[in-house]
């Protein structure tokens, strides 16, 4: 197979995490260097983000589909406001990615809905509550991994709301029969 100089993803992930050092770097610099090296990378972005409009623009819904379904390309819709997908189905599909992996481990996990930029997750899990809560953990990524506009992950409850019925101790505990006769 040819070499097509492309990144793979470990090298992007390299990549993204250097620029943040690096515009962490110039944020933090005195000057009015610093100043204008930050509103260069702003106008540089977008200048970007109208040239992948463009492209949009001018694609058919395959090609739309196939750069929204990329990770780095579809990070870059999101962060230009152009993704052709709204948040709500981007979250529903990561949610829906994991379900298998929450069903394996004897859970399940639904997306709710997006209320005013929060998703709400429905998540039954079984097991300790670190266990739980690495598994309400690794839904928060993946859903924010896919829908980054958005603000948070919530835990609806996954009963509908429905709290359990109290049931006094008595209730269930077996009684003595009496031991005297009765007249």
């Amino acid at each position: 197979m040819a070499d097509t100089g492309r990144l793979d993803e470990a090298a992007v992930a390299e990549r993204l995490s250097r620029l943040d050092r690096l515009l962490e770097q110039i944020e933090g610099a005195p000057g009015p260097m610093a100043a204008g090296a930050i509103e260069a990378v702003q106008t540089l972005t977008e200048l970007y983000g109208e040239a992948l409009a463009r492209v949009l623009d001018h694609a058919d819904a395959r090609l739309t589909d196939r750069m929204a379904g990329d990770d780095l390309v579809g990070h870059l819709l999101v962060l230009h406001d152009i993704h052709p997908e709204p948040p709500e189905s981007r979250a529903a599909r990561a949610v829906d990615r994991l379900r298998p992996a929450v069903r394996e481990r004897g859970g399940d996990v639904e997306l709710a809905g997006v209320e005013e930029g929060v998703a709400r997750v429905r998540l039954s899990a079984k097991g300790c509550g670190s266990s739980s809560a690495g598994v309400e953990e690794a839904v928060r990524e993946a859903v924010l991994a896919l829908a980054p506009e958005l603000s948070g992950v919530e835990r609806t409850p996954s009963d509908g709301g429905r709290r359990a019925a109290f049931v006094p101790v008595d209730a269930v505990t077996l009684r003595a029969a009496p031991t005297g006769k009765r007249s």
